[in-house]
């Protein structure tokens, strides 16, 4: 099953139709996978840095060509006599930031087309090696040819790559047998609903009731709450001053015990985000960036750049919306309106 079978799934179960991961998870693996659902998907963001963690198991002898055991065998088999302290010897030099080239069947896009659709069609993916960080790999026991570890990672990072990698150091091959997500951010395995269950709550219409409750999400960010007539203007997209501000860089900002209204930033913190270097704020056209979603796409520039920095210490959140919101024309036309001066911050008002 992959992670898009449960998506589906998901949205069947529950009738809503914006459903999202954070973060696929192969289709040999079991374990964690959170999900987003209706206007919370629009959090996603800020989960993409999340890191992973799982259990499983290497097998070393031979590797595979998708570097897992779905694979098939690339080269032939050999017989291999591991003890536990090799094998930790070895996990230890992965350990910390390392440069990982991606598998070759695997999400990473090639000139816009996923790389497995390409090793599929017998083409070898052009891909470049990426940065990430491995904080954990702990081998726990060694059986015979098949070595059991625990793990966790950085986002992008791929634990399959790793296994093959041990293969190819110890010179026998290696592939990955066996994978449970056991975290994902903030997200456990004690807290994950199985799939029957999310099926089961859904069609009694109590599944919010196992839901995690919205002011324990994204637990870095510190919670205020507004009133209704400020919790209106943010809505609108509208300027707020909030008293209990932490000066934190972020804040989830709810009305009531349970109405996430939005994600806001303090203002210097949002201006350091687009570009402030040295007092000069960095114009960003919209025709340069991902898309206009994107709070890094936000069309913003400022006439003067020591009258944006004299004003940025005032607490000002320019939020990100979790419901439907009037925009001004300047973010529903970003390509006409983008030299427009604004020395506000605008972290992700996003359009309906």
């Amino acid at each position: 099953m992959t992670s898009h079978d449960v998506v589906a799934r998901v949205r069947r179960a529950t009738g809503e139709q914006s459903v999202g991961h954070l973060g696929t998870l192969d289709p040999m693996a079991t374990g964690v996978l959170p999900l987003l659902l209706g206007k919370y998907t629009r959090l996603a963001q800020f989960f993409s840095t999340s890191e992973k963690a799982y259990a499983g198991t290497i097998r070393f002898g031979f590797a595979t060509d998708t570097y897992d055991a779905e694979g098939q065998a690339a080269g032939e088999a050999c017989t291999v006599v591991l003890t536990l302290d090799g094998v930790r010897a070895e996990a230890a030099k992965f350990l910390g930031e390392i440069e990982q080239m991606p598998p070759p069947y695997s999400a990473k896009k090639v000139e816009g087309k996923p790389a497995y659709k390409l090793a599929r069609a017998g083409k070898i993916p052009e891909l470049k090696p990426v940065k990430i960080t491995v904080d954990t790999f702990v081998i726990e026991s060694v059986e015979g040819d098949t070595a059991r570890f625990s793990m966790r990672i950085s986002a992008g990072g791929y634990v399959r790559a790793i296994a093959h990698a041990m293969g190819q150091a110890l010179g026998c091959g290696a592939h990955l047998s066996s994978l449970r997500r056991t975290g994902a951010g903030p997200f456990t395995l004690e807290q994950a609903l199985a799939l029957d269950v999310v099926e089961a709550l859904g069609a009694e219409k109590r599944l919010e009731e196992r839901m995690p409750h919205p002011r324990r999400i994204l637990p870095e960010m510190p919670a205020v709450t507004a009133d209704e007539q400020t919790a209106g203007r943010i809505r609108n997209g509208m300027q707020v001053n909030l008293p209990e501000y932490s000066g934190a860089g972020l804040v989830k900002i709810f009305e009531g015990q349970r109405e996430l209204v939005a994600v806001g930033g303090d203002f210097v913190s949002a201006l350091c985000r687009f570009g402030l270097r040295g007092g000069a704020l960095r114009a960003i056209p919209t025709s340069q960036n991902r898309d206009v979603g994107h709070p890094d796409s936000l069309p913003i520039c400022a006439r003067e750049a020591g009258g944006a920095a004299r004003n940025c210490r005032r607490r000002v959140a320019r939020l990100l919306p979790l419901g439907g919101c009037r925009l001004p024309g300047w973010l529903r036309e970003p390509r006409r309106h983008w030299r427009r001066a604004w020395a506000g911050a605008a972290l992700g008002i996003l359009p309906r």
